[in-house]
C-alpha cells in the first residue's frame, strides 16, 4: 500500500466525523462565520467587504458540501437557510 492509499484511509472516518459535525451544528457554524466577516468588515471600514462577502459564501459553500449526505441528499435538521449580512 502506498503513502497516499494509508493517507485516504486514516483520512476516511475523520471526513465522517467532520461531516456529522457540520449536520449537527451547521446553523452555528453559519452564524460564526456571518459574525467573524461582520467584525472583520468593521475592523476594515468595509475597504474588502465584496472580498468578505465572497469568502464568507465559499466556505458556507463547503460547510454546506460537508454536511450533506453521501447520497447527495441533505439532512433534515431544521437549519435555516444561510444569513446574508
Amino acid at each position: 500500500m502506498g503513502f497516499l492509499d494509508s493517507l485516504k484511509a486514516k483520512i476516511g472516518p475523520a471526513r465522517e466525523k467532520v461531516a456529522d459535525l457540520a449536520q449537527q451544528h451547521g446553523g452555528k457554524i453559519e452564524q460564526g462565520l456571518d459574525k467573524a466577516a461582520r467584525t472583520v468588515d468593521e475592523k476594515t471600514k468595509g475597504k474588502y467587504s465584496d472580498k468578505i462577502g465572497t469568502g464568507t459564501d465559499k466556505a458556507k459553500g463547503a460547510l454546506g458540501k460537508l454536511a450533506h449526505k453521501d447520497d447527495g441528499t441533505p439532512k433534515d435538521d431544521g437549519t435555516p437557510p444561510p444569513a446574508t449580512f
